[in-house]
């Protein structure tokens, strides 16, 4: 993989999204919870990183973590549809094909409420770590049938942890995939040579930086720097090329009470900006996005 330090080289195309505004905004939701690795499901080892970094041995089941994620599906995702519903606000959600398969019930309710399902990997694992072509192929599939399964539909877009491999986009170009959103190197998308339209996501405006000791403490911090970041993009689009800002959300972290606000206050923000933002799912950017640059 050659690394692109240019881009748009400060000249990104002008055009305006489809409701005439020129900052597109996506919210995503991360649906992982039991897609992550545990031993207690037959993984070599379980995933350290939740509230805290786990203190069990490695190879040892860890029953504590196992339950801090699944608090995600059994009471926060819940608590995240009624404030997406109540907004009227659409999302993405990056949907793990073991947790689609795990708790379908829960992803059938996000998808009958019009949020889009994209492929998110068999687990919650970086596909830079798959040895063969082969295995990752199998994998993606099998994450594919479990979301169109709990949901009546396949998914168009993709994004993993961490990084992909040296073959995962020509193995989404070769199944028909839209778009991929392993990118976090521009303010809006761009054409991949495989095909794909590549629609970068943020680990910024992210509430993985809740679990990072030089990150978000108070739920009003990350309202507070999404509303900095919305500030920033808007006065640009006023004398300069359109944007996109994306903000990542997951059940575990923002479903829990004491960071719910952080979620809703999001969404309170965006809402009340309605009139100048296009909050869109990711698949509905990326054909914008295609029909706007040729």
């Amino acid at each position: 993989m050659t690394r692109d330090l240019i881009g748009y080289g400060g000249q990104a195309p002008d055009f305006t999204w489809p409701n005439g505004a020129r900052l597109a905004v996506s919210v995503v939701v991360n649906f992982e919870e039991g897609a992550e690795q545990q031993v207690l499901d037959g993984d070599p080892t379980s995933e350290r990183i939740g509230e805290v970094l786990s203190v069990v041995p490695d190879g040892k089941p860890d029953a504590g973590q196992a339950q801090i994620f699944a608090y995600g599906t059994r009471a926060g995702v819940w608590r995240m549809a009624d404030a997406l519903r109540h907004r009227r606000i659409h999302a993405t959600i990056f949907a793990c094909g073991r947790a689609a398969e795990r708790a379908a019930p829960a992803l059938n309710h996000l998808a009958a409420d019009g949020h889009e399902v994209a492929n998110h990997g068999w687990l919650w694992r970086p596909h830079a770590d798959y040895d063969h072509a082969e295995a990752e192929a199998a994998d993606l599939d099998r994450a594919c049938e479990a979301i169109a399964a709990a949901t009546g539909a396949r998914p168009v877009g993709f994004f993993c942890r961490g990084a992909e491999s040296p073959w995962t986009r020509s193995l989404l170009a070769a199944r028909g995939y839209l778009y991929t959103s392993n990118g976090f190197d521009d303010d809006l998308p761009y054409r991949d040579r495989s095909g794909l339209i590549v629609v970068p996501y943020a680990l910024d405006t992210n509430d993985m930086k809740f679990f990072h000791p030089n990150g978000f403490v108070r739920a009003t911090d990350m309202v507070d720097y999404v509303t900095d970041a919305l500030d920033v993009l808007g006065a640009e689009t006023e004398k300069g090329p359109p944007r996109l800002l994306n903000i990542g959300f997951h059940l575990r972290i923002v479903g829990r009470p004491g960071r719910f606000k952080a979620f809703d206050g999001v969404l309170a923000e965006l809402s009340q900006r309605r009139d100048h933002l296009w909050i869109a799912r990711r698949a509905d950017i990326a054909r914008a996005f295609a029909e706007a640059v040729t």
